[in-house]
């Protein structure tokens, strides 16, 4: 079982930055591809971004590329989401996902087989 808790999110203005955090209780994150989702009120969970096991590799949404970057640290069990230019569409709750399939990279929900409870991210204008 893999707990996966997020922290950073908050209120900022547009234009403005913030950083995510999801760490993972798992001595072997290195083997889960792992991913971040968002989901604003009304609307279906979406993919953001994901990131293969080893960091080689990242995916991202067309709505937020080049905008946002996912990295890890497989040292400290931890995936990050640094989101700079923030818009208010950006608003909603951020998930992490932790996927321990064989695929290189997931950016399906049904793909992913850990969540964490999700972090708050509200962008005024």
């Amino acid at each position: 079982q893999v707990q996966l808790v997020e922290s950073g999110g908050g209120l900022v203005q547009a234009g403005g930055s913030l950083r995510l955090s999801c760490a993972a209780s798992v001595r072997t994150f290195y083997r889960y591809a792992m991913g971040w989702f968002r989901q604003a009120p009304g609307k279906e969970r979406e993919f953001v971004a994901a990131i293969t096991r080893n960091g080689a590799r990242t995916y991202y949404a067309d709505s937020v590329k080049g905008r946002f970057t996912i990295s890890r640290d497989n040292a400290k069990n931890t995936v990050y989401l640094q989101m700079n230019s923030l818009k208010p569409e950006d608003t909603a709750v951020y998930y992490c996902a932790a996927d321990d399939s064989e695929a290189v990279i997931s950016t399906m929900v049904r793909e992913y087989d850990y969540w964490g409870q999700g972090t708050q991210v509200t962008v005024s204008s």
